[in-house]
């Protein structure tokens, strides 16, 4: 109980990506830059979508929400890391360090579920054309996103309960750049068996099940579009689930690499590294993905700054029915 209450009044401290007094400018200006640039691009996004009428579909209804969710994402750690290096501190107070936990699991698991929702769409575009509006309708998207909110709040909110029961000694010095979950429970003294089962059920829920229904409507969408008689028509079908295929790709694989990471080695340089891909380089090229292999987003990007005179042809989506 003594180390417990000591813990409650103390700070722990981030270690951040080098100790080197030298890279601390160059690391500050990197990830100043590349925070700027994860804002501004995912809120361009969300601009552009909200202004053009014609956007106002499912599919950029989702996008949107996923942009909105990048930005928050990397909200929870990037500025306080800045702050630390502007401030030659390395402290994090304890209910700090606890509140960054919960709102780091919250958008983390966030992130699938737009993602889920956009292969769902997909799906249902393309192997079910006739009934599209009628299974995608404003209700039924609105409840989605509802529902992952909800679930993705209760999560983080078991997580930090069970993290909350946890004593630590003296060391508390974490090896990043913000409070990961993972190493808070490597600095525990008391036994951690039930923090690491709900960290491993959690990745099963909110990461197994959405992964799992996107390779599913994938699987359905390749058959669909292998029954088209037409090459021309194949193409077109599946350009229009590059983009976000790439975004999954990313996504996930930076997501194996922290679990990895964390599993297979317990080297914090190389835990670091990856850490900075899945939550800063990821939110930051989502946004370029999409807007460079989507005629529509640029479109919209084009009206919205005023820089559009005339638009050739008649607007089309893509695929009929098929954002």
């Amino acid at each position: 109980m003594e180390s417990r209450n000591k813990t409650q009044t103390s700070e722990f401290l981030l270690l951040g990506l080098s100790e080197e007094p030298a890279l601390q400018p160059l690391i500050f200006g990197l990830f100043l830059f590349m925070y700027l640039i994860t804002v501004i691009g995912n809120l361009l996004i969300i601009l552009a979508i909200s202004s053009d009428p014609h956007l106002h579909t499912p599919m950029y209804f989702f996008l949107s929400n996923l942009s909105f969710v990048d930005i928050c994402f990397t909200s929870t750690t990037i500025p306080k890391m800045l702050w630390n290096i502007q401030t030659q501190s390395k402290g994090i107070t304890y209910e700090g360090c606890f509140v960054q936990v919960y709102f780091y699991l919250l958008f983390a698991a966030l992130d699938d579920f737009p993602l889920t929702m956009m292969a769902y769409d997909q799906y249902v575009a393309i192997c079910h054309p006739l009934h599209y509006t009628v299974i995608m309708n404003p209700r039924l998207c609105g409840l989605l996103v509802l529902v992952s909110w909800i679930v993705s709040a209760l999560f983080p909110l078991l997580h930090s309960l069970t993290v909350l029961q946890l004593s630590f000694c003296s060391d508390l010095e974490i090896h990043h750049f913000f409070c990961e979950i993972t190493w808070l429970i490597r600095l525990a003294c008391s036994d951690p068996f039930l923090n690491n089962m709900v960290v491993y059920f959690g990745s099963v829920i909110l990461r197994g099940v959405p992964l799992a229904s996107i390779l599913y409507s994938y699987t359905k969408i390749v058959f669909s579009i292998c029954g088209i008689s037409s090459a021309q028509k194949q193409y077109k079908a599946f350009s229009t689930c590059a983009s976000h295929l790439s975004v999954v790709s990313l996504f996930y694989c930076s997501a194996l690499g922290v679990y990895l990471s964390f599993t297979a080695t317990h080297s914090s340089h190389m835990s670091a590294i990856v850490l900075v891909m899945y939550t800063v380089v990821t939110p930051m090229l989502n946004p370029f993905i999409y807007s460079l292999r989507n005629k529509d987003i640029k479109r919209a990007l084009k009206r919205f700054f005023g820089m559009e005179m005339f638009v050739k042809g008649p607007f089309a989506l893509g695929l009929k029915n098929c954002p």
